[in-house]
């Protein structure tokens, strides 16, 4: 498979995932478009928003971070009183065209945007991304203690390779400082995406340092994968993840939720049983009834994750 074949069936099969979105609702909040400090994000806040409020970094997948799945995410968790940065990292105007060597201090600055607005309390700040989007919320949360929870789904334990349209070898996802930041190398030769990935990762002992330093994140963790995943090895990274905390004696709480008939569809909001978007759940993994039944499950308990560290129930 050549990388642009490659690149476009990676976007394509993520895009059926992401895509399902319901209209914003009048009653839901809208976005206020985000361009200082050279971001492009897009920022939400609950109706009637007062005093200083928990917030939220929204990060999306492959299709840059800016997608309808995100979005409907990111307005949903506005809804519940969260103020809501959903950050693009590449494909939109004034960013990279293509998925590589992102430099990890532009979300820094999204973190320092964010804890800078009036209506936000800066000690109260959560990320959540799925897909590649959770290899962005981990690295990142990794490396900026500011961060105080992750919520990562379908997550990613290594840093990878880029999505390029034109290269056969693209560089890593990041750089920090300038530099290109170590990645476990895509398997070879390989017949899908999911195989590309899954031999990949049985090298990643000769790769130690693209592991994601996980056990450097100031907060509680919860990864949430579907065990049926055909996009990539989701639960067998949560799970190495989860191995390297608890060898680590990782000091925060650390939850994993897996799903036995579920995959790449695993998380967010349950769909509406008449909605069209309905059979896409299944695209990439498990069933319609069991990545529905996951989102039933998951979703409420991610909000309620999110909850207990950014709004603790005050002290009698």
């Amino acid at each position: 498979m050549n990388p642009s074949l490659l690149a476009a069936a990676l976007i394509s099969a993520l895009l059926l995932v992401w895509a399902p979105g319901a209209a914003r609702a009048a009653s839901e909040p809208a976005a206020t478009r985000v361009t200082a400090k050279g971001l492009v994000a897009d920022f939400y806040l609950p109706a009637g928003a007062g005093g200083r409020l928990p917030a939220v970094i929204e990060l999306g997948g492959s299709e840059g971070g800016m997608g309808a799945g995100a979005a409907r995410d990111s307005r949903l968790l506005a809804a519940r009183g969260y103020a809501v940065l959903q950050v693009a990292y590449f494909d939109m105007p004034g960013l990279p065209k293509e998925l590589g060597l992102i430099p990890l201090e532009y979300f820094k600055k999204a973190i320092e945007w964010l804890r800078s607005q009036p209506g936000v309390d800066p000690n109260r700040i959560g990320i959540v991304g799925g897909s590649i989007g959770s290899e962005v919320a981990l690295t990142v949360a990794a490396h900026y203690p500011a961060i105080k929870v992750v919520v990562a789904t379908m997550p990613s334990s290594v840093v990878w390779p880029g999505i390029s349209h034109s290269r056969a070898d693209p560089p890593s996802t990041f750089t920090l400082g300038g530099k290109p930041m170590a990645y476990l190398p895509y398997g070879a030769p390989f017949t899908s995406v999911y195989d590309l990935y899954a031999k990949g990762l049985t090298a990643v002992d000769e790769h130690q340092d693209a592991i994601i330093p996980v056990e450097r994140i100031n907060g509680p963790v919860m990864l949430i994968c579907g065990k049926a995943d055909t996009l990539w090895p989701s639960c067998p990274m949560a799970e190495q993840m989860v191995a390297r905390l608890k060898a680590r004696h990782f000091r925060h709480a650390v939850q994993l939720l897996e799903y036995a008939d579920a995959g790449h569809a695993v998380y967010g909001p349950p769909l509406d049983p008449a909605s069209p978007h309905l059979a896409s759940l299944a695209a990439l993994g498990g069933t319609v009834a069991g990545n529905q039944a996951a989102r039933q499950d998951d979703w409420p308990r991610s909000l309620d994750f999110l909850d207990s560290v950014l709004k603790p129930a005050p002290r009698i």
